[in-house]
């Protein structure tokens, strides 16, 4: 996600408006709702909804009534009616989606005890709260070394301070109930701040934290998912996964939520298979289900003496054999029906020039070739070879140049006359 203040650095990488959750556009932000009635003007004579949305640090967002009938847009900064004091937000919402968000959230309309807008923030104001929010981390980090001192099996995630810095709210989980009385008066004497504890579970925990999943993108819990439905091992088990918890668990140490996205397709396919506990009787013994393929409507079979091999049969000889069984009669054996499963070819995984192959490390290294026989020293090194009597020249470097070596007569027959 980025805004439209994002820029490009040099490389290409984007640079990112350094908003750090506090874009004017809000679309940085998590759980953001496209206005598509924003360019649409309303019917004569009907005045516009008189709540918007305010969304405040790591996606919280609440609904205010604008009493003072403030002419506000996504975006602007406002403070808002808190206890005690007020608090600083950014109106995300206005117009008549506010009221279809109010319903989906169970939220009523026309409730009178809907907390205000007060106005728009000033600089002021705007200081302050930034200077609250500079805090936190710090504060963050002292608060966690504090609650390991008292022993509390607790974990601080998350300091929210409110906006006119009275008021600070610590968000934790834990596995139990946790007694952290002495803990706040530790919190109130270190930090001299009116303290509120609140505990969320953790799957809010990662919501409003984010990250990266394993599948490579955002959070779905930071983003888009705000129903947290439980998740149960027997999804995976419909959808023929391995019971793996380092793999279907996500940042929340549960197990994922994309568990439950592709279930009703699975159990919809599951409708037409015989369950996965069916045994066949054949002449050659009981049968036993091995493993299925939901998309293909396939099963795998192996007898109980016998588990090593298995045959792959379709939905429907299934269904025929559970009948043949249900009248009492047996089969003669599972190869009748069992598909011919052809058999995959073999791989060569060397490269497309075919010039090295991927196992070339693996052979033995040959021997190594003996050195050459050194030349006795008085024969010169450049020298011909002598050529016995009969046999071709083949040390002559030029064929078509006669050796002088040969030619040349000797110094002791020189001087003695042609016959």
């Amino acid at each position: 996600m980025a805004c439209n203040s994002c820029s490009t650095a040099d490389g290409g990488a984007p640079k990112g408006c350094k908003n750090n959750g506090t874009c004017g556009t809000d679309s940085c932000n998590k759980l953001t709702v496209f206005d598509w009635l924003s360019n649409m003007a309303l019917p004569g004579g009907q005045e516009p909804f008189d709540c918007v949305e305010v969304r405040f640090k790591n996606g919280r967002k609440e609904f205010y009534r604008n009493t003072e009938k403030i002419t506000l847009s996504i975006g602007d900064i406002v403070a808002t009616e808190a206890s005690p004091g007020h608090d600083i937000g950014i109106v995300t919402l206005t117009g008549e989606l506010v009221r279809v968000q109010m319903k989906k959230k169970g939220a009523n309309p026309t409730a009178l005890d809907l907390a205000k807008i007060y106005r728009k923030a000033s600089q002021k104001d705007i200081d302050i709260w930034s200077a609250a929010r500079d805090r936190e981390e710090p504060m963050k980090v002292r608060a966690r070394e504090l609650a390991i001192a008292h022993q509390l099996e607790m974990k601080i995630s998350d300091i929210e301070f409110q906006g006119d810095g009275s008021k600070a709210t610590f968000y934790y989980t834990a596995n139990d109930r946790v007694d952290f009385r002495l803990l706040i008066k530790d919190f109130a004497k270190e930090f001299s701040i009116r303290i509120e504890m609140k505990q969320v579970g953790f799957r809010q925990e990662a919501s409003r934290l984010g990250g990266i999943g394993s599948c490579g993108r955002e959070l779905c819990c930071s983003t888009w998912l705000t129903d947290f439905r439980s998740v149960n091992t027997s999804a995976a088990r419909y959808q023929q996964l391995s019971l793996n918890p380092q793999k279907l668990a996500g940042q929340c140490g549960k197990l994922k939520c994309c568990l439950n996205y592709e279930l009703d397709t699975y159990m919809d396919a599951l409708q037409g298979f015989p369950d996965f506990d069916t045994k066949l009787y054949t002449e050659k013994g009981e049968a036993i289900c091995q493993k299925q393929d939901i998309f293909k409507g396939l099963m795998w079979f192996a007898y109980r003496e016998n588990s090593i091999q298995w045959h792959v049969l379709k939905i429907e000889q299934v269904k025929e054999i559970i009948a043949e069984n249900k009248a009492k009669n047996k089969v003669s054996s599972l190869e009748d029906y069992a598909l011919e499963v052809p058999s995959a070819p073999e791989k060569d995984f060397n490269n497309a020039m075919g010039q090295e192959s991927l196992t070339r490390f693996d052979q033995p290294k040959g021997k190594k070739r003996p050195n050459k026989k050194k030349r006795p020293s008085g024969e010169k090194q450049g020298a011909p070879k002598p050529v016995a009597s009969g046999e071709p020249n083949t040390n002559a470097q030029n064929p078509n140049r006669e050796n002088r070596h040969h030619r040349r007569p000797n110094k002791s027959n020189r001087n003695e006359p042609k016959k």
